[in-house]
C-alpha cells in the first residue's frame, strides 16, 4: 500500500512539474512502471483529487494528461497571476472552428466555400491562438495547407477527442411548395 501511494505522489509532482500535457509513456517511464500500471495510478490521482476537494484536477487529453486547475476557481486564479483575459472568440471564428473541426483536415479554400466569406483572417487568428495548425499541404496544383485541430483546442473545450464533439443537428429538409393548381380549382 506504500508503494502505491508512493507512485500516486510521484505521478502528481512529474505533472505537476511539467505544468503541460505529458504522455502516459513519459509518465510510465519516469515511475518505472508499465503503462497500464500508470493508467491506472492516474485514475487513482484524479479520484483522490476530487474526493478531497483539491482545486486542481487531473485533465485526461488523448494519450496525454496534464494537471490543471479547476474552472470553478479560474477568476482567483486570473487575480493573482495578474493574467490578462484574451479576447473571447467572435462569431465567425467559432464557425471556422467549428468547421474545421468537424472535417478537419482541411484547406482554406474549403472553410470558405461552406461560410461564403474570406477566412484569411480568422484562420490566422485561430493559429495564433494556437487552436489550429497547418496539418500539411494536398497533392494539388498550389499545394494548398490543410489545417486541423490542436491540443491546446481540445484542452480548452476540455474533450479528450474529436469523437466527443457534440453531434451535428440534422439538416432540415425544406418543405415542398404547394402548388398553384389547388388554387386555380378553387378560383
Amino acid at each position: 500500500m506504500a508503494q502505491a501511494k508512493r507512485l500516486l505522489a510521484a505521478a502528481e509532482a512529474i505533472l505537476f512539474s511539467v505544468g503541460e500535457p505529458l504522455e502516459l509513456s513519459k509518465i510510465a517511464q519516469a515511475l518505472e512502471i508499465d503503462e497500464e500500471e500508470a493508467r491506472q495510478t492516474l485514475l487513482n490521482l484524479a479520484a483522490t483529487l476530487d474526493e478531497r476537494g483539491s482545486g486542481i484536477s487531473l485533465l485526461r487529453l488523448g494519450k496525454q494528461y496534464q494537471l490543471t486547475s479547476r474552472p470553478e476557481f479560474s477568476e482567483q486564479v486570473r487575480a493573482v497571476l495578474e493574467v490578462r483575459r484574451n479576447a473571447p472568440l467572435s462569431q465567425a471564428a467559432f464557425e471556422v472552428l467549428a468547421v474545421i473541426a468537424y472535417n478537419q483536415p482541411v484547406t482554406k479554400a474549403f472553410v470558405e466555400q461552406v461560410r461564403g466569406v474570406d477566412c484569411s483572417g480568422v484562420i490566422a487568428t485561430l493559429c495564433q491562438k494556437k487552436l489550429i495548425e497547418e496539418k500539411g499541404r494536398l497533392d494539388l496544383p498550389g499545394r494548398p495547407l490543410v489545417y486541423g485541430t490542436t491540443p491546446d483546442f481540445m484542452r480548452c473545450f476540455s474533450i479528450s477527442s474529436l469523437e466527443e464533439l457534440p453531434s451535428l443537428p440534422e439538416k432540415e429538409t425544406p418543405p415542398e411548395p404547394e402548388s398553384d393548381t389547388a388554387e386555380s380549382e378553387e378560383s
